[in-house]
């Protein structure tokens, strides 16, 4: 049914040829708990940059960039670190065992590492950790009918049997050795059979004898996204409410953003019940990336959740980060993108800055430092400076920006604090400026321009002057003035020295009249009406309020000559 509101018409892509979600697998939902749920801690975060992540570079890391991400993660506070996949390459192999001789891992930290479900990389894998104080053995296989039916050409029944024998060989190769713990993860999750799914946990939860003291952690991914963050949610909640031994069991979840909803898919499956999120720093990973550990980590502080990772200077991670893989963070990346935190439109720089002037007056009022009291700024979610951020990049100009740009970053920049309603008449000449170069202006060519505007010498200049009271409540004013080509002597009285200066000026042919004086930091700003134009003038105080007020009037005298 076409409605009158939307004209959109079919398109010519083949869409036919896609396959619905509940037509790939079935989801078996009585009653969902997980939309009422609240996100309250963070869960135990796994960065598997050094493995998933490092499979989708282009150049995969060598062992000392690999050790600096690795030092990063510990120093971040990560407590369980997925390092590599030692039977995939010598490189990988080299850099677990560079862990376990150099002592480069902390005694809270543990390390996690891959193996698919073959005995000869099982060996290979218990090889590449001898002498590791503790280690999570994380085995994987596939089991979605289409990898099944596709890829691996097994059945239901001999995917049980591979799984089965391959925990059973890892459980030989621990021994009795308490500080390995093992790990399960069905890859594409999503797309396999939830009863196929409980079968396969919980023959490894019994298999390896799991206790609430040595669990075991199933490790459900979304490894490619096939529907809505909610039907996810669903599968984890399923999973959660139905599998064995469940306190000896850490649920874990490993979401990708093939759909671009990963993050969503995480959060939502926390409510679920998952406990566990492994992604990588910024998302890196193969096809759109893994889910990024740094969004959910700080949208739990933007929450007002302790996140339980330290990301206090995000320009330091994110540079590490890039080193390491060889590949930049968007400027729009959340939080630590460089222009994340940046306005250039008007609206939104006007309510900035209108927001971080409120935020200043509370914490004076309530006597606590700007840092530490509660935050409530416009489209600003979080502050920048609990991020390691400066506020210069918070407001930028640019012909799309409007009064309140200008005006802050004269304030933040350069001490000049723009009476308000002076500013409409100085983002003119901004916008004129920002037209002609098609480009931002920064706080330094703003000033140039406020300086040329108001603040140069014009047609009319005071070579020197003298002001006296001569009586109580009258005031005289004496001068040498130069308008144009004219130079003379003049003079003029009035209730005060600039009602006397601008008596002088109408003297000498500048009729001129005192609207309004703000007297503000290092610059006096006056309204004049001059020669029946209203203009605003400022000039610089130089240690003398009397001398900024005057320089004031004048500026405005020449800028009504313009």
């Amino acid at each position: 049914m076409t409605l009158l509101w939307n004209p959109q018409r079919p398109s010519p892509m083949p869409y036919h040829r896609y396959r619905p979600f509940h037509d790939r697998v079935r989801v078996p939902v009585t009653g969902r708990d997980w939309p009422a749920a609240r996100l309250e801690r963070a869960p135990l975060w796994v960065p598997v940059d050094l493995r998933d992540g490092n499979q989708a570079l282009a150049e995969p890391m060598d062992t000392p960039r690999k050790r600096r991400l690795f030092d990063l993660l510990v120093r971040l506070g990560f407590k369980e670190i997925e390092v590599g996949y030692p039977s995939a390459s010598r490189t990988d192999f080299d850099f677990v065992r560079h862990l376990v001789t150099s002592g480069a891992v902390p005694r809270d930290v543990t390390p996690v590492v891959f193996t698919p479900a073959r005995p000869d990389l099982i060996d290979r894998t218990f090889e590449s950790i001898e002498g590791m104080e503790r280690a999570v053995v994380h085995l994987y296989v596939a089991t979605s009918p289409v990898w099944r039916e596709v890829v691996l050409r097994r059945d239901r029944a001999e995917i049980a049997r591979t799984v089965r024998e391959a925990a059973e060989l890892m459980a030989r190769r621990a021994g009795d050795a308490p500080g390995v713990r093992f790990q399960f993860s069905p890859e594409t999750f999503n797309l396999t059979e939830p009863d196929f799914v409980l079968e396969l946990c919980d023959g490894l939860t019994g298999l390896w004898d799991a206790s609430p003291d040595r669990p075991v952690t199933h490790n459900l991914p979304a490894t490619v996204e096939i529907a809505t963050p909610n039907v996810y949610a669903d599968q984890i909640e399923y999973m959660h409410r139905h599998l064995a031994r469940r306190d000896s069991v850490i649920l874990s979840v490993h979401p990708h953003n093939d759909r671009g909803t990963g993050v969503a898919c995480a959060e939502l499956a926390v409510l679920a019940g998952a406990q566990r999120v492994e992604g990588c720093l910024f998302g890196n990973g193969e096809r759109t990336g893994n889910v990024d550990l740094v969004t959910l980590a700080l949208n739990l502080f933007a929450q007002g959740v302790d996140p339980m990772v330290d990301f206090g200077d995000i320009d330091a991670v994110r540079e590490t980060v890039e080193h390491c893989n060889r590949i930049p963070v968007p400027v729009r990346h959340p939080y630590a993108g460089d222009l994340v935190h940046t306005a250039f439109s008007g609206t939104h720089q006007d309510a900035i800055s209108k927001g971080l002037a409120e935020h200043a007056r509370r914490a004076a009022e309530s006597g606590v430092p700007e840092r530490e009291a509660p935050w409530a700024v416009p489209y600003l979610p979080v502050d920048p400076a609990d991020l390691g951020r400066t506020y210069e990049a918070v407001i930028r100009v640019n012909s799309q920006s409007g009064k309140g740009g200008s005006a802050y970053l004269l304030r933040a920049r350069h001490g000049v604090d723009l009476p308000e309603p002076m500013r409409p008449e100085f983002a003119v000449a901004v916008q004129e400026m920002t037209d002609a170069s098609g480009r931002e202006a920064t706080a330094d060519e703003l000033y140039d321009l406020f300086a040329a505007a108001y603040l140069a010498e014009g047609e009319v200049a005071l070579d020197d002057w003298s002001v006296h009271e001569e009586s109580p409540g009258l005031h005289r004013f004496v001068c040498t003035l130069r308008v144009g080509e004219r130079t003379g002597d003049h003079e003029g009285a009035g209730p005060g020295p600039l009602t006397a200066f601008a008596d002088a000026l109408t003297g000498a042919g500048v009729k001129t009249e005192v609207l309004e004086l703000v007297e503000d930091g290092p610059v006096t700003f006056a309204r004049c009406r001059v020669d029946g134009r209203a203009v605003w003038g400022a000039g610089r105080a130089d240690g003398s309020p009397l001398t900024g007020s005057v320089r004031a009037v004048l500026s405005a005298a020449n800028r009504a000559a313009r």
